[in-house]
């Protein structure tokens, strides 16, 4: 198990204002583990009583809609702490995080992190910054649900994994989605979001083998209307 102070991590995360000394106080408390792809890290209505530090992997959070459906809400990612909304505002969590892929992620306590949120400022300050950026990021995915077109909001969808994620030795993307993820990142039937990939695959825009997906036209994709 890595030590905090030594974790490159952190500096990705609010975690890069505490000091040694603090790090090493967590690294005692925290818990690192694996967790499966389809694995499911907590559920909607959970108490999580912590946070999670992702070391490795990528993991989606979801929301239970009206209808009985998920919807993503958002990709998590490397460095990205999950978990801290539900912590400072002593609530249960308001969404479910399952693992894309294969992850490696680092549990911190509840306690530990009340405690440095009381006695650093620097700390709180980048905790707070985090979950404005969270909400920020949250106007815009309303906006863009009620202005764009389905089709506008896969070609962003598709934009957004080619400028985040790592590509495979052929190009494709490292990250894996089915088409049901593609549909609920962008709020669509599956069927929609596997017509308008078929067509954006038709005009060169991407490529595609099984659940691999290349991006072949970024500039294509930005004009799409």
């Amino acid at each position: 198990m890595s030590k905090c102070d030594q974790c490159i991590i952190r500096q990705f995360n609010a975690l890069k204002a505490l000091g040694k000394d603090d790090l090493v106080r967590i690294s005692g408390c925290k818990t690192s583990r694996f967790v499966q792809k389809g694995e499911v890290l907590f559920r909607e209505g959970e108490s999580i009583n912590g946070i999670f530090c992702v070391k490795d992997g990528v993991c989606k959070l979801s929301k239970l809609s009206a209808n009985g459906k998920d919807q993503i809400v958002k990709l998590v990612v490397k460095g990205d702490l999950i978990g801290q909304r539900s912590l400072v505002s002593d609530e249960k969590s308001n969404l479910t995080a399952v693992a894309v892929n294969e992850m490696e992620v680092c549990f911190i306590p509840k306690r530990e992190i009340l405690h440095d949120l009381s006695k650093n400022a620097s700390f709180s300050l980048d905790m707070l910054q985090d979950m404005a950026k969270e909400l920020r990021i949250a106007d815009n995915v309303i906006v863009d649900m009620a202005q764009k077109s389905v089709k506008q909001r896969l070609a962003d969808v598709l934009i957004y994994l080619h400028e985040t994620f790592d590509k495979d030795k052929d190009g494709y993307l490292s990250v894996i989605l089915s088409r049901e993820d593609y549909a609920s990142l962008v709020g669509t039937a599956t069927e929609s979001a596997i017509r308008i990939l078929s067509q954006f695959k038709k005009e060169g825009l991407i490529a595609t083998t099984g659940k691999h997906v290349m991006i072949l036209d970024l500039e294509g994709l930005r004009r799409i209307e």
